[in-house]
Formats: C-alpha cells, structure tokens, sequence
C-alpha cells in the first residue's frame, strides 16, 4: 500500500467557506498573527496557546453562559487542571436554542416506524417532562438513569434531567438484568426509564421481566417510567406510562451550572471487572463537542447527521451534542442488516444525509456481502462518511470510494468514553490519505512515547496526551482520593494521559492506529499491533473476521491467530498456508502465528469492538471477571481448554 495516497482533498474555495477558515481568521484578528488556511498551523498554535484557544472556542460557537475571566486553573496539573471555573451555564438550554419548526430529530426502527420532532416540539417536550422531575423533587447532582432504544425519548429524557442540572446516565435495552445493576446500582438513581422492550433483526425482546427485577434490585429508585416502545400484553407493575409527564406544567428556569459540575456517568466496557463510572461535565462535553462539529466536522444549521449507535455507546452522546449546532440528527434503532443489509443506505437516501458515522466493522461487513450502495441510492447530499470503533482498514477506504459515494470525505475518528470525544479525527481544510486519520484534534497535544517518555515519529508507541484538556473526566464516581483515575491515565507517565492505543504520527502529522497497547503482541521482545494482521488476515474472502492474542509460552510469547470463516468453508491446511503466505507476503515473519485456530463465533463489547484481552484471559485459564460486559458472552466457550494450545 502506498500510504501516501491521497484519496480527497477540499478545493481552495471550499476550504475558504469553512467554519475552521471562520475560526483561523479570528483567531488572527485577536492576536495580531498570520496563520495560514494550514491544519498543522492551527493545531501548532492550538496546543502551544490553551487558554486563548478554549476561549476563543467559547466565543466562535457562541455558548450561551457566563464565560468568566479566568480560562483556566492549574493548566499544568494532570490530573488536576480546572477549565472556565468561573464560568455558569445550563447544558440543555445550549442544545434546545432556537425551538423553530426546523427538524431536531428523525427517528427509525428496523420495522419500518418512524417519528420527526422539530426544535419546538424537542423544546416543549423537554421542558414538560424537566417539570415532572421537578415535581418529584429531583435536584442538581440526582441521578436520572434510562434502560432505553436509541429513540427520541431518551434524548427527551438527557435534556430534561441536564436542565435541573442533574446528572443522566444510560445503558441500552439489548443489557440484561446484571449489566444495568452493574452499572446502575453504583450510581444511585432516584428515577429510572426503561422500554418494555425493543426489536432486533426481526425479533420483539420483551423487557418487562427485567423492569420489575431491576426496580426491586435498585433500593434508591423512588420512580419508575415505562416508555411502550412495543405493543405488549405483559403486565409492567402498573408503573406510569412515559407520556403521563407531557401533562406536566413546564419547567420554568433553566437551573444554573458551574462548567465543571457533572453531566454525564459513562461506563468503561467493563471487561476486567466491575465498569468504572466516569463522570463527565456540563461545560466540557458542551465546549469539545462544539469544536469537533463545527470545526472538524464542518456541521452547519440543518445539516443531517447519522450515527448509527445505542444509548449504551458514547458516539450516542456525541451525535446528541451535534443538536448544538442547530443540525438535525437522526436516529436508528434495531440491526443494521434488518429487513435487508442496505437498510441504512435506504434511510440516508431517504433523509437526504449529509454526514453517515458508523463502526469500521460496519463498513467490512458492507465490503465482504458485496453491497454496492453506489448503484442502488441517491446520496447526493452526503459529503462526509466517519468510521470509528476500531481503525478502518485501508481496504475499507477503498470500499468507500468505489461501492458508496467517490467523492465523499472519510473521517475515520478515535477517542474514547474516556474522554467522551475525539484524540484524533479529520479537518475540512486537509487532505485525507489511504489508511491514516487525517489529524490530530485541535487542543489536543497529541503524541506518541516510548518507555522513556521520548517523541517518536513515524515509529510506533503509547499515544499520550500532554496537557490537560476540558473534557477529562472530572473524576470516577466512587472513587476516594482519585486513585482509580490517577491509575487509569496517569500511571505510567506522570503527568501525562496514557490513552491506551498503540499508534502512529507519521511525517505528515496522519495518525495510524494498531490497537490498544494492552493488546499488542510481543514475540521475542518486539511489539506489534493487531490491527496489522486483521487487515491483512480479513482480505482473504474465505475469512469473516479474526481476533490475535499472544499466549504465554516456553518463557516467551507466541502468536495465536483465531478464525472466524465464512459459511461453507473449512480451515483446511490448504487455507492455513494462505493465511500464513497472506502474513509473510504483507508484513513481516515476525507477524506469522504458531497457531491458527478456527471458531464460529468472536466475543465482543456492546459497542462492537472485539475483545482481546477476555479471549487471552480464557486462553490462559483465568476467569473472565464481567461476562455481562459482552455481547455474546456464549462465545467465550469457543476459546476454552483448547488442545491445540497445549501442544508446540
């Protein structure tokens, strides 16, 4: 692959009419400089000038709120820097500005229902239902928790609750009982909404049994509201019907927050053990989101953005901050392939879409069924296609161009619920290559370390961010004196965010990502990142998708490569050796796997990302701590007391 294959690029008027072209012009006027229409440049200037940039952000996306003098506290300190601390504002009334008839919401099922809310329908409904929960005594700092689809009343739900300045946290309807008390129980709700159940590649899942269980399992809840997302005959304990709150008088005054109260509880996957609560501020999830859909994302008024997700994922959080920018969004509930495999492409066309986000598996998936959206649907509206969830294989960028839309820009984005948005991402007034995410985010000092803390260039390393930023968690909730977090971040370089990721800054300033640093194999002492072998495993059309461990073995490492194959074939020796050929040919010999092993089934988080450290845990005899964390914990079995990994 040529990795400096460009593959889009904005013409010199269309970068002139951007809203990160608006922001570099004033950013020179207040200071006096000369930057040029240059991503590097904008970003140099970014992450050597915190405070002016963050409020300049404050001033080019017009945040309704007091700002404050002071920009920032202990800018030095991570953990510890405290943004806009002076600063005052309402999270909900941010998002419900201007409540006109234009489009807030569209939503659809896989069943063919669907719902439009305009901004003053969003307004009203939200106000209405803020009402009810004040009436019921919920307060700034209470927990409000929903067990819901991805559907308007749960946004409804998130805005309601921010606009008392209490806290919303959500997990989506496919948990079952354990996930939600995981997750719920250390949190404390005082009100709960749930759906009495929700639909999924053609199936109706009833979630009556699970209301009742979790209601009584939950000794904090002092109410339970029941959205009829299905028809049902199943009794719910007579807990109210969701509507009952439009009846309420509406909330009168938005209640005032500082920038850094909380928002958000978020929740890491939960995979080694109990999930950590991550709590998430009013200001900092408002003012970062703002950058990344004005600035990176180039999101105008009543533009159309899609991102298909659950309640359960962060990208939800992150499409409802895009409500800010007076855009609509558009919501999708049930299985992507459901009643066919282009049913998403037949809801953009319909929509007339402007931006479609979605997972890099998502986007494999397309490319090994063979469909061809091109051909089939109009799409003259959508200019950008995001990817994110895991790094988007360069074979997935061409798929894009040939079988989708040929001109359309490929934002491949990565963050993380950890900060609840964007590291890396892609800028409209930059050139996209083939296989590399085009920057790193504006604010963001981004960089790559090895063991000693040293930069690294066009090497692979730990990504890292240097300096504080505004939408770090404030804390873990339940965490006394911060331990967890500071162990999270900022323990194996103090000072600084360890994100996790195994990565690349190229020349250029793209970024390549190779997995999660956790997860990179280490055979003989050198490092290697998984997302090298998927790409070059998942090419051969007999293979579906594969997950990679290092297992423990003879004093050292071995690689162990699983298989998941398509419908009708066998790992014979004969496709083995293609496999192996396939490795050595594209990448290394130190690549090869000393085992290749077929399964049909790999486990993955609720958001869709394989998981590698459970299948090296079973692998290695140890007890997978939190099987509720995955979506199909069943397969978990298939990597167990295998013979063949007893064997040299």
């Amino acid at each position: 692959m040529d990795n400096s294959e460009i593959i889009w690029k904005p013409s010199s008027e269309s970068k002139k009419s951007t809203n990160l072209s608006r922001f570099i012009e004033l950013v020179n006027r207040k200071h006096s400089l000369s930057i040029k229409t240059e991503y590097q440049e904008i970003w140099n200037w970014s992450v050597n000038n915190v405070e002016s940039f963050w409020s300049l952000i404050w001033d080019f996306s017009k945040i309704k709120g007091s700002k404050g003098a002071k920009i920032c506290e202990n800018l030095h300190e991570m953990p510890g820097a405290k943004f806009f601390p002076e600063a005052k504002l309402n999270y909900a009334e941010n998002l419900l500005q201007s409540p006109d008839d234009s489009l807030a919401i569209e939503e659809f099922r896989e069943d063919g229902f669907s719902n439009e809310l305009t901004r003053k329908e969003l307004k009203n409904k939200t106000l209405k239902m803020a009402g009810w929960l004040k009436s019921k005594g919920i307060k700034k700092g209470d927990r409000v928790c929903a067990y819901m689809p991805n559907c308007s009343e749960t946004i409804i739900t998130m805005l309601a609750t921010s606009a008392l300045g209490a806290i919303f946290s959500s997990c989506s309807s496919d948990f079952g009982v354990e996930g939600v008390i995981d997750r719920f129980e250390q949190i404390e709700p005082k009100i709960l909404v749930a759906t009495n159940g929700y639909l999924y590649n053609g199936k109706l899942i009833e979630r009556a049994e699970e209301i009742k269980t979790i209601s009584k399992r939950l000794t904090s809840l002092e109410y339970v509201l029941v959205v009829e997302y299905i028809t049902s005959k199943k009794d719910i304990d007579n807990f109210p019907n969701f509507n009952t709150v439009f009846q309420s008088d509406p909330l009168e005054k938005y209640a005032l927050c500082d920038f850094n109260d909380p928002l958000y509880i978020v929740f890491s996957s939960g995979t080694t053990g109990k999930p950590k609560c991550i709590v998430h501020s009013v200001g900092g999830v408002l003012i970062q989101h703002a950058k990344e859909h004005l600035l990176h994302t180039n999101l105008i008024e009543k533009e159309k953005m899609f991102y298909f997700t659950t309640c359960g994922w962060m990208m939800w959080n992150w499409l409802v901050g895009s409500l800010f920018c007076r855009s609509s969004i558009i919501l999708y509930e049930g299985s992507p392939f459901y009643p066919n495999p282009e049913h998403l492409w037949e809801i953009a066309e319909k929509s007339d879409l402007n931006i479609f986000g979605t997972s890099a598996k998502y986007i494999d998936a397309l490319s090994k069924s063979a469909i061809d959206p091109m051909r089939q649907f109009k799409l003259g509206k959508l200019r950008t296609i995001c990817s994110t969830g895991s790094p988007l294989s360069p074979d997935g960028y061409d798929y894009i161009l040939s079988n989708i839309k040929s001109d359309v820009q490929i934002a491949s984005i990565s963050g993380g619920t950890d900060l609840l948005s964007c590291f890396v991402l892609s800028n409209p007034i930059g050139a996209v290559i083939k296989g590399e995410i085009q920057c790193r985010a504006l604010g963001m000092n981004v960089d790559i370390f090895d063991e000693k803390r040293e930069s690294l260039v066009d090497q692979e390393g730990e990504l890292v961010c240097k300096t504080a930023f505004p939408s770090m968690p404030i804390k873990f909730w339940n965490d006394k004196n911060g331990k967890k977090y500071k162990e999270a971040y900022f323990e194996k370089f103090v000072g600084v965010w360890r994100h996790g990721d195994w990565a690349k800054i190229t020349k250029r300033g793209t970024i390549v990502i190779y997995g999660r640093s956790d997860a990179t194999l280490n055979p003989g002492g050198v490092r290697i990142g998984t997302a090298e072998i998927y790409n070059t495993v998942e090419k051969l059309n007999e293979v579906v998708e594969c997950i990679v461990i290092s297992q423990n073995w003879n004093n050292d490492v071995r690689i162990v490569l699983f298989i998941k194959l398509q419908s009708g074939h066998e790992l014979t020796e004969k496709l083995k050796g293609k496999v192996i050929n396939q490795i050595r040919t594209n990448l290394t010999p130190r690549h090869l796997p000393a085992k290749i092993i077929a399964v049909p089934d790999i486990p993955r988080t609720r958001s869709g990302k394989i998981t590698e450290l459970a299948v090296r845990d079973i692998v290695h005899g140890k007890k997978i701590k939190n099987k509720e964390a995955l979506a199909n914990p069943e397969a978990l079995i298939h990597f167990s007391n295998l013979p063949d990994l007893s064997k040299d």
